[in-house]
C-alpha cells in the first residue's frame, strides 16, 4: 500500500484508556485480526483530537480542513508474512462534517456519524487546558489539564502501546477486513493532572459500552501529535 489517500495533522490528542472484558469485543473484531494486549489487559480508548491542514489526495476541501473527531477504539493485531502488524478498530468515529462521515464510510467502510462538535484550548505558562464537547446540546464532555512540557514515550510503556498502532481494520463482513496503514511519528505525551469525562457510552455506543459510564480509565493521556499519511484501503 503506497498510494496516499489522506495527509494531515493530528493533535492535542485526549486518551482515555480503560479496561475491557474480551467478550464484549468479539463482535466487533475483525476478520484475520486478535485483540492485542497491554501486560494482560484488553483496552478501550475514548479519543477526542484535531485534524488540522487536511488534505484529501492533495487537495484541500473548503470547511474540511480543521475539524474535531471523537472516536471509541480498541486495539488488535494481524500476522502477515509471519510479522504482527499493530492496529486499531474503531466502534464508532464522530465529527461535525456530513461530507466527512460520507468520505470515510464509503470509502473506509468506517463507522462514521455526524452531530456537533466543539473544541477549546487554552494555554498558560504552566499548563494546557484542552476540551471536546459533542452531541446534541455538546452534552458529552472529554476535557483535560496537563503540564506545558511534553515528554518522551518510553519503549514498552502503556503510553506507547496506545500509540504505537499504526494501521486501521474495518469489520466488512464475517470473512473480509479492510486495512489501511496510518504513518506517523512516535508521539510526545504532557503529564496529565486532573481529567473530566461525562460520556453517556451507552446511548453513543450502545449497551456493550454502556459499562463505561461507571468505570474510572486506568489512564488519560494528552499526546501531541503530528503530521500522518492515511494510505490507500485494501481489502483481506
Amino acid at each position: 500500500m503506497t498510494t496516499t489517500f489522506l495527509e494531515a495533522e493530528w493533535r492535542k490528542l485526549i486518551m482515555a484508556n480503560y479496561a475491557v472484558d474480551p467478550q464484549r469485543l468479539a463482535a466487533y473484531l475483525p476478520y484475520k485480526t486478535e485483540l492485542d494486549y497491554w501486560n494482560d489487559t484488553c483496552y478501550v480508548s475514548l479519543v477526542g483530537f484535531m485534524f488540522m491542514n487536511t488534505r484529501v489526495r492533495g487537495l484541500r476541501i473548503p470547511f474540511h480542513i480543521n475539524f474535531e473527531e471523537i472516536n471509541l477504539r480498541f486495539y488488535v493485531r494481524q500476522k502477515e508474512q509471519g510479522v504482527w502488524k499493530r492496529g486499531v478498530v474503531f466502534v464508532k468515529e464522530i465529527v461535525s462534517r456530513p461530507a466527512l462521515s460520507l468520505v470515510a464510510n464509503t470509502l473506509y467502510r468506517e463507522k462514521y456519524v455526524t452531530m456537533p462538535v466543539s473544541h477549546l484550548w487554552q494555554f498558560t505558562e504552566n499548563h494546557w487546558d484542552i476540551k471536546y464537547e459533542w452531541g446534541r446540546g455538546l452534552a458529552h464532555l472529554l476535557q483535560v489539564t496537563a503540564q506545558k512540557k511534553p515528554e518522551a514515550i518510553a519503549d514498552g510503556s502503556e503510553a506507547a502501546f496506545i500509540t504505537d498502532h499504526y494501521w486501521g481494520y474495518t469489520r466488512l463482513s464475517a470473512s473480509r477486513t479492510g486495512v489501511y496503514e496510518v504513518e506517523h511519528p512516535r508521539w510526545e505525551v504532557y503529564p496529565v493532572t486532573t481529567y473530566n469525562i461525562n460520556v453517556d457510552f451507552g446511548q453513543l455506543y450502545g449497551p456493550d459500552f454502556a459499562f463505561l459510564e461507571d468505570t474510572r480509565p486506568l489512564s488519560v493521556f494528552l499526546a501531541e501529535g503530528s503530521a500522518i499519511k492515511v494510505k490507500k484501503n485494501i481489502t483481506l
